[in-house]
C-alpha cells in the first residue's frame, strides 16, 4: 500500500502546495492556438452551450497574450497529468478568456465544456462563512460568540469562539485526520454522513492547541458553522445558503447536494485517493461527509460572479466585511487567512479539492480581475495540486506582479 490518503484528505488542499518547491514549467514549443469557438465555447466548438456570450462577449484580448495563455495552460494540463480543465479571466480594460481543453471522459475521449458543473469542494466554505457573517450583520450572533453558545459538546467549546472556527484558528483535530475516517470513508465513498457523525472521528483526538494561537486547517470548523447556521436560523443550512446567498447573489446554477446528485452536463472525476493508491472514479462518490465545509457544485457563470462578491463584500455591510478581510499569516509563506477567505499575491477567495475535483475561484481587487480555474482531477503532481501548478502559470502570464503562489508574491 502507498503512503496513507490522509496526506489531504480532503481538508488541506490550500496549503500543501505552499511548502513545497514549484514544478517549473518550461518555455512552450509551438502550439497551434485553439479557435474561437474553442476558447469560447465548449471545447468542440457549440459556443451557445457554454455561456460563451455572456462570460466572454468580445474575444478582444491581446492575440499574442491568447496564444500565450493557450500555450502555458495546454503545457500545465499535460505535464500535470491534468484530464481537462476549465479556465476563465476577466481582465478590465484587457480583455476576457474562457477555455475549455481537455478531456471530460478519459473512456470515451468526451471534451471538457465551458458550461460543465463541477464539484467545488473547500470554495463551499465561502458560502457558509458569508450566511454566518450575514446572521452577524442581523445581530443573531456575534463572532466572538462561544460555540458552546450554540452547539453542545465541543472539546474546549466554552473556549473556541465563531471567529476561531472561521479563521481556522480553534485548535479542533481535523476529522478528516483521523485514521478510523479515512478508512471507512474510502471503503465505502458512496456512503451517507451526517455533520454529527463526521465530527466524531475528530472529537476522539486532543486539541491540537489553544484557540486563536495558530493556524490549522480543519473541515471541523466549518462544519460546527453549519451547525450554528441551522440552531439559530431553525432551518437547514441547505435551505439558508440559497435564500440568503444563492439568491441575492444571482447564482442561478450553484446548488448544495442533498447526496451523489450531480447535473448534467459534467466531467467524470478522477482522483488517486484510494486505499491502494490507484486512481478511480470519482464523479459519483457522495460529498456528504465534506457538507458545509466542502460539498457544493458550480459552474464556470456563477463562480465567475461570486469571485467578486466575495471580495468585495457585495452581501455584507462594510464592516462586516472588513472583519472578514483580517487576513493573518497561516504558517506557509505568502499565504494568509480571513473569515473563510485566503489571499495570496492579493488575490482574494478560495480554491477546492474534493476526490475528482479542484477549483480556483479568486478575485484580484488591485486591477478588479477575475480569475475561475476547473479541472477534473486531484491528483497531485510532484506533491502539489494541479490547481494550485495552473493558477500560478496563469498568473505568471496575466498578472506577473500578482502570482497565485501560496508562496509569496511573484515567481520562487
Amino acid at each position: 500500500m502507498r503512503r496513507t490518503p490522509s496526506r489531504r484528505l480532503f481538508a488541506t488542499a490550500l496549503l500543501v502546495a505552499s511548502v513545497l518547491a514549484p514544478v517549473a514549467v518550461t518555455p512552450a514549443g509551438a502550439v497551434t492556438p485553439a479557435s474561437a469557438s474553442d476558447r469560447h465555447g465548449d471545447g468542440g466548438g457549440n459556443a451557445k452551450h457554454g455561456h460563451a456570450e455572456d462570460d466572454c462577449p468580445r474575444n478582444d484580448l491581446d492575440p499574442a497574450l491568447t496564444a500565450r495563455l493557450d500555450r502555458t495552460v495546454e503545457q500545465v494540463r499535460t505535464q500535470a497529468g491534468i484530464p481537462g480543465v476549465v479556465v476563465g479571466l476577466w481582465l478590465p480594460g484587457r480583455g476576457c478568456y474562457v477555455r475549455a481543453t481537455g478531456v471530460a471522459d478519459k473512456t470515451t475521449g468526451s471534451p471538457m465544456r465551458v458550461d460543465s458543473f463541477v464539484r467545488i469542494g473547500s470554495e463551499t466554505k465561502t458560502f457558509t462563512v458569508t450566511a454566518l457573517l450575514e446572521l452577524v450583520d442581523r445581530g443573531e450572533v456575534g463572532l466572538d460568540d462561544p460555540i458552546d453558545t450554540y452547539v453542545r459538546g465541543v472539546p474546549n467549546g466554552g473556549n473556541i469562539t465563531l471567529r476561531h472556527l472561521a479563521e481556522m484558528r480553534s485548535g479542533l483535530f481535523p476529522y478528516t485526520s483521523d485514521p478510523d475516517f479515512i478508512h471507512d470513508l474510502l471503503s465505502d465513498p458512496t456512503r451517507a454522513f451526517n455533520p454529527w457523525e463526521a465530527l466524531s472521528y475528530g472529537y476522539r483526538h486532543a486539541n491540537t492547541f489553544a484557540p486563536g494561537t495558530r493556524f490549522q486547517y480543519s473541515n471541523s470548523n466549518l462544519v460546527l458553522l453549519g451547525l450554528v447556521i441551522e440552531k439559530v436560523t431553525g432551518q437547514k443550512v441547505q435551505r439558508v445558503i440559497d435564500e440568503r446567498v444563492l439568491r441575492p447573489a444571482r447564482l442561478r446554477h450553484t446548488l448544495f447536494p442533498k447526496g451523489a446528485e450531480f447535473p448534467e452536463p459534467h466531467p467524470r472525476g478522477y482522483t488517486d485517493q484510494t486505499l491502494d493508491g490507484t486512481t478511480a472514479d470519482a464523479t459519483d462518490w457522495n460529498p456528504s461527509w465534506a457538507w458545509t465545509a466542502g460539498a457544493m457544485i458550480s459552474n464556470l457563470h456563477d463562480l465567475r460572479r461570486w469571485a467578486e462578491v466575495v471580495a468585495t463584500g457585495k452581501l455584507l455591510s462594510p464592516e462586516t466585511q472588513a472583519e472578514r478581510l483580517k487576513v493573518l499569516p497561516t504558517g506557509f509563506p505568502g499565504t494568509n487567512y480571513g473569515l473563510g477567505i485566503l489571499e495570496t499575491g492579493g488575490w482574494i477567495g478560495h480554491n477546492g479539492s474534493i476526490p475528482g475535483y479542484e477549483t480556483v475561484t479568486v478575485h484580484l481587487p488591485q486591477e478588479k480581475a477575475t480569475m475561475v480555474l476547473m479541472l477534473n482531477t486531484d491528483s497531485q503532481v510532484g506533491g502539489q495540486e494541479p490547481s494550485t501548478l495552473l493558477a500560478r502559470a496563469v498568473t505568471q502570464v496575466v498578472t506577473p506582479d500578482h502570482v497565485y503562489d501560496g508562496g509569496g508574491i511573484g515567481p520562487r
